[in-house]
């Protein structure tokens, strides 16, 4: 009982916050509403139908099963203690579209599918200015969708899927169309995608786990100038994707754990004018997949027990990789051309074999990551086959006394003695 009382003290505490605010716009004659058996509201659509813009209606403990629950005014929806809102595998469960509103402290569980109609457990369309917080997702299609809105906040909710087939499951968060977005602190996992971005401008997703989704942890196309920091995307089907878009920035992630035969921690395609900084790239089939992707700062990540920790491709320039680790992976670098269009300088290589005379803690003599067999598997994956096999052992020690054998300009000319502390 004490605990439920505490909460529900944060409840109103928010909710008193969020009337404060609400009043700014206006709204001075704001009240509570309260549903519950022990209330005369019993029902949530009731309680909607009679509320005016900038009332609060909290919502008692209880299981609700009232299918698809419509808001258009500026109000907050809050939950007490083990307020349940059942979509019965039937309905979308909360659609909204209206400006300065909250969503918290609710759970949602069994919204409907559909194959024709995106069906959420939290659908927005056309808002802006609210939050949607500390709320329990659990087995939805898409879990919270928004679409056609801006200056709003995700936070803090935990979103737990049950996926099956990737074209019959939805995404954790669904954001198309917006800008001035923030996505912080959630847990996401067991849906397509953790987090899927198209057309969002302006927006930052931080301190977020995503893990466990079928397809990517992270998946945005079209959309620019955003941020993503502190987050961490493990155990996905293919990692992470970054697709079509420019000035990105993501720093101090974890890629990890994303492993399978197409799998990797990031994806880049087609992407410029960005950097990706203090990120850790630990346990994926590959660290960084880089296709079309321009003008890009890699530096001060780790990369460690990668298979790959870059596999950059003949279509990738004007790229600074620099001041990383480079730790225990099997290939450090690979790629699929000749020419080296991109700059590698001043990293740690736990393959250097060089020596440093004058003590300034680089080394003599430049580094070539690229080994003979990472070239020969990009143009015969079947060659993996032979991976340490007393064959590509003599190949390496080959490339090691002649490594003009790969392209001499593909090196690092001061590699680091020892690994940065990131």
């Amino acid at each position: 009982m004490e605990r439920a009382s505490a909460k529900t003290k944060i409840i109103l505490t928010r909710t008193l916050f969020f009337l404060l605010f609400v009043y700014s716009f206006g709204f001075a004659s704001a009240k509570i509403i309260h549903v519950g058996n022990s209330y005369p509201f019993k029902s949530i659509k009731k309680a909607v139908a009679i509320a005016q813009a900038g009332d609060s209606i909290i919502i008692q403990k209880g299981i609700y099963k009232e299918g698809n629950i419509v808001i258009s005014k500026s109000i907050s929806l809050v939950g007490e203690h083990e307020a349940i809102l059942d979509g019965e595998h039937k309905f979308e469960i909360l659609t909204i579209s209206a400006n300065n509103f909250l969503v918290s402290g609710i759970t949602f569980q069994n919204s409907g599918y559909s194959s024709m109609n995106d069906f959420a457990s939290i659908k927005v369309i056309d808002a802006s200015a609210f939050i949607i917080e500390n709320n329990n997702i659990n087995n939805a299609h898409f879990a919270i969708h928004v679409s056609n809105s801006h200056h709003f906040t995700i936070e803090n909710n935990l979103i737990k899927g049950y996926p099956g087939e990737e074209q019959s499951t939805g995404n954790g968060i669904h954001l198309w169309k917006c800008n001035n977005a923030t996505i912080l602190s959630n847990h996401i996992y067991g849906h397509r995608d953790g987090i899927y971005f198209e057309f969002v401008t302006q927006s930052t997703v931080a301190s977020n786990m995503s893990e466990k989704n079928i397809r990517y942890g992270l998946h945005f196309m079209f959309s620019n100038n955003d941020y993503y920091t502190g987050n961490t995307f493990s155990d996905n089907g293919a990692g992470v994707a970054v697709m079509f878009s420019q000035h990105i920035q993501m720093t101090q992630n974890k890629f990890q754990f994303n492993r399978g035969g197409s799998a990797y921690g990031l994806l880049l395609k087609e992407i410029s004018d960005g950097a990706i900084l203090e990120n850790t790239f630990s346990n994926n089939t590959i660290g960084i997949y880089m296709e079309g992707t321009n003008r890009i700062l890699v530096k001060k990540n780790k990369f460690q027990s990668n298979g790959f920790a870059l596999r950059v491709q003949a279509s990738c320039s004007d790229n600074t990789i620099e001041n990383n680790n480079f730790i225990a992976n099997t290939f450090d670098i690979a790629t699929n051309g000749s020419l080296v269009l991109n700059t590698f300088n001043g990293n740690y290589w736990d393959k250097y074999r060089g020596y440093d005379l004058n003590h300034d803690g680089k080394g003599d003599v430049p580094f070539h990551p690229l080994s003979m067999y990472a070239m020969i598997i990009e143009q015969n994956p079947v060659a993996f086959l032979f991976l340490r096999s007393f064959m590509v052992i003599l190949l390496d020690e080959t490339e090691k006394t002649i490594p003009s054998i790969t392209p001499e300009n593909f090196r690092d000319d001061t590699p680091y003695m020892k690994p940065f502390q990131l």
